[in-house]
């Protein structure tokens, strides 16, 4: 039998004191939630280390995503950081700010605006995604590559059960 872990006696405990309900869900998402705090954690010390926020990396990497010529309209960026649109506009300010990125009319559109990476935006998203996934990899040390792979096609199963 595997060791326990914090989660095994909050079970316990929850099917000690409320035997009348099903405790079961906890075993799996009380162990998401807290692998999330960890996730949130090197997340936000690999991205420390290369002086970004993590919504910065969110938005950067969002343009380096899109590949060459690395740039999107502040919509597409909306869509894929789940923000509003007062939100990305501030976030842009203060990117344009620090030189990660620059505003340029939209040659299709000359009313559109597009958002579009600098060298120097880029030098920093490159940076963080590689402190990023050593972190990550440390994180999944623990489980083989099978496993690793068992764990991403449940989650993803559940995750598209969400409607995501």
């Amino acid at each position: 039998m595997p060791p326990e872990d914090e989660v095994d006696r909050i079970v316990a405990a929850w099917g000690r004191e409320r035997p009348d309900l099903d405790v079961t869900p906890l075993d799996v998402l009380s162990r998401v939630d807290r692998l999330a705090r960890h996730l949130d954690r090197a997340r936000r010390q690999a991205f420390e280390a290369g002086g970004a926020e993590p919504w910065e990396f969110d938005v950067l990497s969002a343009l380096r995503r899109a590949g060459a010529p690395y740039e999107l309209s502040p919509k597409a960026l909306m869509q894929q950081t789940l923000v509003s649109s007062g939100t990305m506009t501030n976030r842009v300010d203060r990117l344009t700010a620090r030189g990660l990125v620059a505003r340029r009319t939209d040659p299709r559109d000359g009313r559109g605006v597009l958002v579009t990476l600098t060298d120097a935006g880029r030098a920093a998203v490159d940076a963080a995604i590689a402190d990023l996934l050593q972190a990550e990899r440390d994180i999944l040390a623990g489980l083989s590559a099978g496993e690793q792979d068992q764990l991403a096609g449940l989650l993803r199963r559940l995750i598209l059960g969400l409607g995501d």
